[in-house]
């Protein structure tokens, strides 16, 4: 038999079902191998070995019983540090707030513990899930290489995820901290339309950008967590009332008759050709599986990406509003600097981008009339080396970064990330597709059609 940490989350839960695993016996096993990595790694900010172990011997006497609540149940999972657990430390990445301890549990958290989930603990992230960890914190290391990017801001979920550190995670993407890690990291990574998984007690980076959703090492394994995280709560009043599907029951099925759209100039102008590469590559194989390919031309979105920054800035200078500026000290220097801006953004340059983005959604609207999915690269260039700490909003570097995902966090399309090959290097590459509002279930479907004629999900991290 495999080692435990290597099989699929899907294919663990088949085991657990057929009694052929315990509960038990996988979380130890996933207990271990935490103890063993994670000190070489950082991927975890709170480890839960006492409550995880708990939980598996809830979940081994309920499957005694016959009591099967789910995919999840009993499966060792892990959480990004920005979800509120009642009386477990929630940093959100930050020195300011590094003893907070909610008294309550965020929504999703919870619906993840009701159909058994095992939460081995909570993820390292960026500062206050912006593009910079703290100065005092320890980055969370690529187990493809240690001097390449983790990917933002998920970057402990990344880690975790893809060194079988735990068996899915979940992520939050603002303009792009799903798809950045996911493409690092070689996963799979599903940003869900906005307001499909509730955001109640998930600190804020940006409320009108922030989306929640799963990281994995195969689509299936992502349908299986958004089926349980996803659906309306009356305590977010942002979420969707809109039935969630079964993810995993609709993931079979051939491609004949969808239509994806390519704007080829937006996949391959001033972009690395590996990875451009990766997305046309992908783009044969979905004609290949009965997809049909149709041109088309993306709305205008320059005004967009270079807007992220006032969005951004003054929905953050809100969320800290408590500890900023009166505990100035306690930030690192990049969302500082945030911070700064979004006191100083006018109303009419924060109306100005509200415009824009409700320009691109529109247009975006129309071009649905054309085709079910769109693909593109989900990020510019291979993993780079670990960007320079000292760089800031007004990194020259940041807005070439944001092409292929802040856009879609302002129409709030859901968007799946899926492993597209390698560079010469070794280093994992990316491509997204994107989806009209509520299309989770097409896009899993297509992915994985794509990843039952490909093996790049498949692949390990040497030694991991």
């Amino acid at each position: 038999m495999s080692e435990i940490h290597a099989l699929d989350l899907i294919e663990v839960s088949r085991r657990l079902r057929k009694r052929e695993l315990s509960a038990v016996e996988v979380t130890r096993a996933m207990l271990a191998r935490v103890e063993a990595l994670d000190p070489e790694l950082h991927a975890f900010a709170e480890f839960l070995p006492e409550a995880a172990l708990e939980a598996a011997e809830r979940a081994e006497r309920e499957y005694e019983r016959g009591e099967i609540r789910g995919p999840l149940h009993g499966v060792p999972i892990a959480v990004k540090d920005l979800c509120a657990m009642k009386g477990v430390r929630t940093a959100a990445g930050t020195k300011v707030m590094r003893d907070r301890v909610p008294d309550h549990t965020a929504t999703l958290v919870e619906r993840l513990q009701a159909a058994g989930a095992v939460i081995l603990g909570k993820l390292q992230l960026t500062e206050g899930a912006y593009g910079w960890h703290h100065p005092e914190i320890q980055l969370p290391v690529n187990p493809w290489s240690a001097e390449h990017w983790t990917g933002v801001s998920s970057s402990g979920s990344g880690v975790a995820t893809a060194a079988g550190l735990c068996f899915g995670s979940l992520g939050s993407d603002t303009g792009g901290s799903i798809r950045f890690p996911s493409a690092c990291c070689g996963l799979v990574g599903i940003k869900p339309t906005y307001g499909r998984v509730s955001r109640d007690g998930v600190f804020p980076l940006a409320h009108s950008l922030d989306h929640i959703g799963p990281m994995t090492r195969s689509v299936a394994d992502a349908a299986a967590m958004l089926g349980v995280i996803a659906g309306y709560d009356p305590r977010d009043p942002t979420s969707l009332r809109a039935d969630v599907p079964d993810y995993v029951a609709e993931l079979e099925g051939d491609l004949r008759g969808v239509r994806i759209g390519v704007d080829r100039s937006y996949v391959c102008d001033r972009v690395d050709p590996l990875s451009s590469g990766a997305a046309l590559a992908a783009l044969d194989r979905f004609r290949e599986l009965g997809a049909e390919v149709r041109e088309v031309e993306l709305p205008a979105l320059e005004a967009l990406i270079a807007g992220w920054a006032i969005t951004t800035s003054v929905e953050v200078a809100m969320a800290h509003a408590e500890t900023f500026p009166s505990r100035a000290e306690d930030y690192g220097p990049q969302l500082r600097q945030l911070l700064e801006l979004g006191q100083t953004v006018s109303g009419a340059d924060y109306a100005r981008v509200e415009v824009e983005r409700a320009s691109f959604k529109g247009r975006l609207e129309g071009l649905w009339e054309r085709v079910d999915l769109l693909i593109a690269p989900a990020m510019p260039m291979p993993p780079p080396t670990v960007p320079d700490s000292t760089a800031g909003v007004d990194d020259p570097n940041l807005a070439p970064l944001l092409i292929f995902t802040a856009p879609f966090d302002y129409s709030g399309s859901p968007t799946i990330s899926l492993p597209g090959g390698f560079s010469e290097a070794g280093l994992p590459l990316g491509f997204q597709l994107i989806g009209p509002h509520l299309s989770e279930a097409l896009l899993c479907r297509a992915g994985h059609a794509y990843q039952q004629v490909t093996d790049w999900h498949r692949r390990r991290p040497p030694g991991f």
